[in-house]
């Protein structure tokens, strides 16, 4: 089957990723009320990677040592970008402006392939990065030009998400995507649970409702998030994915005001907006090719 063959479903199974993703926002920060931040990641994604390691088992036994050693690099600096971005959680203000924040390692992704792996980036990536850096300006002067701890977080984990999507098409090439995710998932847990045994306090109990948040976390926005997300992605072509996947941030936006009563300021909104046309720049030759398919 090729990928053109389900294109609409292809685009209702990736924007249903972005939708859940966006969710997982909420999840997490209820969760993070009752566990600390190392903690709930731990738990959270190795309970998800137990989940994905069995339906990918077949999958995982037929891994060469290549493509473990590849997987194991990627899931140790997705590991890495998920305890930045739980803390970027931890201290954030308004949840809509992490998401666009971490956005940016989308438009860091061709400039981080410049600087470490030598290739060459189209030419509007370098007009989208000052419009990138224009928004995240605005977000820092909404509090008198100050970063704000979160801040600074989820743009480290912005920055290590950019060097991890470029080494995803380098050492994981021959790796089914299932498995791959099974074991950046999994990585993630166990890479978190010791580290925040060593340096957090956990509670001597976990209510309810913290538990609740916890397994939709990990079974929702993980688990279910990247099956849909790897299914959609298997039914059309990933450039047109990534357009799509672009939503992420701004549905964020959108639940948090709902879920959280989030409201943005004039510059916060601008900031925002300057951070979409820059993922919106980046991705321009694939969102122009798509408009020129849709035209036909």
């Amino acid at each position: 089957m090729s990928s053109g063959d389900h294109p609409l479903k292809a685009d209702l199974l990736l924007v249903l990723a972005t939708l859940v993703a966006a969710a997982g926002w909420i999840f997490s920060k209820e969760a993070l009320a009752g566990m600390p931040p190392l903690q709930f990641v731990g738990v959270r994604f190795l309970l998800a990677g137990v989940v994905l390691a069995a339906l990918g088992w077949n999958q995982l036994r037929a891994l060469d040592r290549a493509g473990l050693r590849g997987s194991l690099l990627v899931g140790t600096l997705f590991a890495v970008a998920m305890a930045f971005w739980i803390k970027g959680l931890e201290h954030a203000r308004h949840l809509g402006e992490g998401a666009f924040i971490s956005s940016l390692g989308i438009v860091l992704v061709p400039l981080i392939g410049r600087l470490f792996f030598g290739d060459r980036p189209p030419r509007l990536t370098w007009v989208a990065m000052p419009v990138a850096l224009g928004g995240f300006a605005c977000l820092s002067l909404e509090h008198g030009f100050r970063f704000e701890p979160g801040q600074w977080f989820f743009i480290a984990a912005a920055v290590v998400f950019a060097i991890l999507l470029n080494l995803n098409s380098r050492v994981v090439r021959n790796v089914s995507p299932l498995a791959l995710s099974a074991i950046q998932v999994s990585m993630v847990g166990g890479l978190m649970l010791p580290l925040s045994a060593l340096t957090e306090s956990w509670p001597d109990a976990v209510s309810t409702p913290v538990l609740g948040w916890l397994l939709a976390s990990a079974l929702i926005a993980t688990t279910l998030r990247f099956f849909v997300q790897l299914y959609g992605q298997s039914l059309t072509t990933p450039s047109h994915a990534a357009v799509i996947l672009m939503l992420e941030p701004m549905w964020t936006a959108i639940v948090a005001a709902w879920w959280f009563g989030e409201r943005m300021t004039t510059l916060q909104f601008v900031g925002c907006g300057l951070i979409f046309a820059a993922l919106v720049l980046s991705r321009w030759p694939w969102i122009r090719a798509l408009m020129r398919t849709a035209l036909k």
